[in-house]
């Protein structure tokens, strides 16, 4: 009965969206590039004619959606950052993480941007309504299948003038809100997501993460730590701690270069593993994560669990400010809010 409650609300919910929402033209599929809505790792083309939504209009359109998934309304008193920074939580819940990022811009001073309007578009709205078509709102993980280190690289190759980019930090721990390296065979997972905001309102963005190809039933564990690697799409990945921030072109391209490095590399439990590839890319982009090393059977190392751990307990920081600053924060683990952060 409960299920049926339940498929019946998201087919409302997804209905209702369909029914607000305007009729565009559908994104154009890019060979080689994923672009099913499940996953966030995505290169859009918008059509000749795009049409930001300005101000008030922007907000209010996007605010909406809030009383379609029946989430509570932002009190009207409270700050307009608070408003964009629900908003980009409900959007990053729902893995749209270049439009959660485009909420979160709204909450910051643009002096560090050299272009800070970068607009929600009626694509956006359209890649919503596909998404809670698809997902609905409690978005379902997805396999996470091997990518080419070229794809990856090749994927930001768009040939567009970029405006700004963006990287993410996800961590999905053993077990949500604990410090615990392990349960059972379960270890977690840190993967990133790059986004390249570009000129004419389009992006190009893909979530991946590094691991262990198993070349057999030990390897990647304590017996046995080493194994050959590869490379992930996780765009469809579950994750419970994220932090994201806006990075220059430098970095960018720097974490592109960590990538290409990693390309062949040897997986070590211990000393290479998902989350060491994280948190150099963390670090690259200028986000700080202290005390991710814990213990295990025969090993020791950085690991989700503690990573995620560190990220709850507010271990980290922007290394360009030294504090939350200019970072965007959201958990699923508990209920603070980006008040509290600051």
């Amino acid at each position: 009965m409960k299920s049926s409650l339940f498929t019946k609300s998201v087919y409302m919910i997804t209905l209702s969206a369909v029914l607000l929402l305007p009729l565009f033209s559908n994104a154009q599929q890019q060979p080689g590039i994923n672009t099913e809505p499940v996953s966030a790792s995505t290169n859009l083309r918008l059509p000749r004619v795009v049409t930001p939504l300005k101000g008030r209009t922007e907000k209010q359109k996007l605010l909406s959606l809030l009383k379609q998934l029946n989430i509570p309304d932002v009190p009207s008193n409270e700050p307009a950052d608070w408003q964009w920074n629900k908003l980009a939580g409900l959007f990053t819940r729902l893995r749209l993480y270049p439009l959660a990022m485009k909420c979160f811009l709204r909450t910051l001073t643009p002096d560090s941007l050299a272009n800070s309007e970068i607009p929600v578009t009626e694509l956006d709205q359209e890649a919503i309504a596909k998404q809670m078509k698809q997902i609905g709102y409690a978005a379902k993980p997805v396999e996470s299948k091997i990518i080419k280190v070229d794809d990856i690289v090749q994927t930001f190759n768009d040939g567009k003038l970029p405006m700004a980019y963006a990287m993410i930090l996800h961590v999905k721990q053993p077990v949500r809100g604990k410090a615990k390296v392990h349960r059972f065979i379960n270890t977690g997972h840190t993967f990133i997501t790059l986004i390249k905001f570009n000129m004419d309102s389009s992006y190009t963005a893909l979530t991946f993460g590094f691991g262990p190809h198993k070349d057999n039933l030990l390897a990647a564990t304590p017996l046995v730590p080493s194994s050959t690697s590869k490379f992930t799409d996780d765009g469809g990945h579950a994750w419970d701690e994220v932090v994201g921030k806006f990075i220059s072109r430098h970095r960018f391209e720097r974490i592109l270069h960590l990538t290409r490095q990693y390309d062949g590399l040897a997986y070590h439990l211990s000393k290479n593993n998902c989350t060491d590839f994280g948190l150099k890319a963390a670090q690259i982009a200028g986000l700080e994560v202290r005390d991710t090393k814990g213990t295990w059977l025969l090993g020791a190392g950085n690991n989700p669990g503690l990573t995620g751990e560190s990220i709850l307990l507010g271990k980290f920081s922007n290394a360009d400010t030294g504090n939350f600053d200019r970072l965007f924060i959201d958990t699923v683990s508990t209920t603070q809010t980006p008040k509290e952060y600051h």
